[in-house]
């Protein structure tokens, strides 16, 4: 008889194990799909021509300075919403609505640039990062309330959510937004140079790295070294066990929503700010989503995230290097998908084992 047990505590191997093999079979499963997809040619390709598609992402994301300073622009969002979400994540709260809080923080700042033009940068910046910040939080707060209050699943509410505030910034630039010298393209009009991010040199790294990185230490220390990180974990880990203790669940739905929001909405503004320098449709090519992906394979580690954000960022680079030579650019979408599936796999196998019992007992 086959039958699973639930571990008494994690695997500590696994904990490391379970990433890197994820990663593995990702790569693998995108060289499968490379090598029977065959770029193209009706005779196929060999696996030596699938590694040296492999090969061209690496020196296309790291082989040259421009590449790397593209990795780090990806990966600023990346690790701005991957940390938001990590937050709620440490708590049991399933919030899909990065991107939307993403859009809804972009939404924000491109209106204080574009209603107050006039304003100096010591202003507008700090001013755009506020209200990025609240209305991204704010949007994280819209599912939090029946979650608290009602017990309303969170994952299928911010999953929707989505959807709202994207078609809501397709509607401002399509709409009353839309820049009359703009050839018609659904764009609004240029911000002003006080509503521009500072950069790195020549680069498009941008201030956004900045807040990535004190914000992974602002997290760190505030979720291990402070009353409120605790009451978060002890209630992601037993709400049973949080509410004998008298810690306010409903209360930190609130705030772990909000801020969780907050931080997603911050990466909407620099992006909007730095990269766009415009409210545009597409704005996002997914980095809400990709940030699940981020979050899990750090294990909600803020400095994890940091790195894994360069590595997801690396290979968004790397994908579009090598679309000249026939890769389609899905590929990359394909492997963080199945870099996904198989941590999802891992992380089951790392609770639970498989006990066959019969007139020996076995354990997997």
């Amino acid at each position: 008889m086959i039958r699973l047990e639930r571990r008494s505590a994690p695997s500590p191997a696994g904990m490391v194990l379970i990433p890197l093999t994820a990663i593995f079979l990702a790569l693998l499963t995108g060289a499968v799909f490379l090598y029977i997809n065959g770029l193209g040619s009706p005779k196929g390709i060999s696996w030596g021509q699938v590694l040296a598609v492999y090969t061209g992402m690496l020196d296309g994301a790291f082989g040259s300075g421009y590449g790397l300073s593209e990795t780090i622009v990806k990966a600023i969002p990346l690790m701005l919403c991957g940390l938001g979400v990590s937050i709620a994540f440490r708590m049991q709260l399933w919030n899909i609505g990065a991107e939307g809080q993403f859009y809804m923080g972009a939404f924000a700042a491109a209106w204080v640039a574009l209603s107050f033009p006039d304003l100096p940068a010591c202003v507008m910046l700090p001013a755009m990062v506020l209200t990025g910040m609240l209305c991204g939080g704010l949007w994280g707060l819209i599912p939090a309330v029946p979650r608290a209050y009602l017990g309303v699943n969170e994952t299928i509410t911010t999953l929707m959510l989505n959807y709202v505030a994207i078609l809501w910034v397709n509607y401002l630039v399509f709409g009353p937004w839309k820049d009359p010298q703009g050839m018609n393209f659904p764009l609004s009009k240029p911000f002003t140079p006080a509503a521009v991010l500072p950069t790195l040199g020549n680069s498009r790294v941008h201030l956004g790295l900045a807040f990535a990185l004190v914000l992974a230490v602002a997290l760190w220390i505030a979720l291990r070294q402070s009353r409120w990180g605790y009451e978060v974990t002890v209630i992601g880990e037993s709400p049973r066990a949080a509410r004998y203790a008298g810690m306010n669940i409903t209360k930190n739905i609130l705030l772990v929503m909000f801020f969780s929001g907050a931080i997603a909405g911050l990466a909407g503004m620099a992006e909007v700010s730095a990269i766009a320098q415009r409210m545009q449709q597409g704005l996002s090519p997914g980095y809400g989503y990709t940030a699940i992906i981020v979050a899990w394979l750090a294990k909600l580690n803020p400095f994890a995230i940091l790195l894994v954000s360069f590595l997801l960022g690396a290979l968004q680079v790397g994908g579009y290097s090598v679309q000249s030579s026939g890769v389609p650019a899905a590929i990359v979408f394909m492997i963080q998908g199945a870099l996904l599936f198989f941590v999802l796999g891992g992380e089951f196998f790392n609770r639970y084992k498989i006990v066959c019992t019969g007139k020996t007992k076995m354990e997997v």
